[in-house]
């Protein structure tokens, strides 16, 4: 694999292999017509017919890729769901709900420590840093890592043949660094992230927060939001004892560059609408989903043993 140095901005990347990428584009269209027909309630054969699929061959891939199945999924996307997420909006950035306590919200940020570069770094536009880079297969088509040798410092979402401008938006956050392209030190973050297996509170997730100390504050609260839980822009705001502050707290949330580790897909519109998304609202919808499937099964577990499933 060949390794590129690249001084003020990365320009190329390494292709993925394309075996689950291409589930991944079969599930994009199924979760974009449930998305846009959930008050419908299309049953797995119209599903299936949209993807020119079998529906066993259907359920088979999804219930693989997702942990439920298209009918589960459909159930945890619509209005009403979201809604209900939002009934405990007011409570969940309390510290009720924070690392630690018992039951699947101490999932919630995949046991995430986390820093902030200094000012001074922020002010450099990351001059003298080095960030290597890879991109790879997920649950949610291709991702893009950049890691420092202090912790992950982005992850992005892309889709097939926008990878170099994903690359690009990334690297204009640091314009100053020196971008190398190594996807072997970066791979191993892939399972860590995305194998709940992995998520363990004993080895946690180190992050590196490259911004200025409000987007910082802003993305400290957002590792707060337990799984299968949303919250608000405005709560946001009032939480920081700046109620005035939805809209920059919003503009924050959009700048977050570890998408996913820190959860800006749990931030929702008031009335529990999707609202907009850096990687796109089918993509937030796809998140939002997988983390049910997750949550449902740590529920059951717990109901089970009584203790965490691991």
């Amino acid at each position: 694999m060949p390794i590129a140095a690249l001084k003020h901005g990365a320009t190329s990347f390494t292709p993925v292999e394309p075996s689950r990428i291409e589930d991944y584009q079969l599930v994009q269209q199924t979760l974009q017509h449930i998305s846009e027909n959930w008050r419908e309630q299309p049953s797995l054969e119209q599903l299936a017919r949209k993807v020119d699929q079998q529906p066993i061959q259907l359920q088979r891939l999804f219930s693989r890729w997702a942990g439920i199945t298209p009918k589960q999924f459909l159930q945890a996307i619509t209005l009403d769901h979201a809604r209900a997420m939002l009934q405990q909006a007011e409570t969940v950035l309390d510290t009720a709900h924070d690392v630690g306590l018992s039951g699947p919200a101490r999932l919630h940020d995949l046991f995430v420590t986390h820093e902030a570069m200094t000012p001074g770094d922020f002010r450099r536009r990351g001059e003298g840093l080095t960030i290597t880079y890879g991109f790879h297969p997920c649950p949610f088509g291709v991702v893009l890592l950049m890691v420092t040798e202090r912790g992950l410092a982005g992850l992005a979402f892309a889709d097939t043949g926008k990878e170099q401008e994903t690359l690009q938006d990334m690297c204009k956050r640091w314009p100053a660094a020196t971008f190398v392209e190594n996807p072997q030190q970066s791979a191993p973050y892939v399972a860590r992230i995305f194998n709940r297996e992995q998520w363990q509170e004993e080895t946690p997730l180190r992050v590196v927060f490259i911004g200025t100390d409000f987007e910082i504050r802003v993305w400290e609260k957002l590792l707060k939001i337990p799984m299968g839980q949303a919250t608000t822009y405005s709560d946001i705001a009032k939480s920081l004892g700046k109620p005035g502050a939805s809209r920059a707290v919003g503009t924050a949330v959009g700048k977050n560059p570890v998408s996913f580790v820190v959860p800006c897909h749990r931030v929702l519109g008031r009335s529990g609408n999707m609202c907009g998304y850096h990687w796109g609202v089918t993509r937030k919808r796809a998140i939002l989903g997988w983390e049910a499937g997750i949550a449902g099964v740590l529920d059951m577990g717990i109901q089970q043993q009584g203790a965490l499933p691991f």
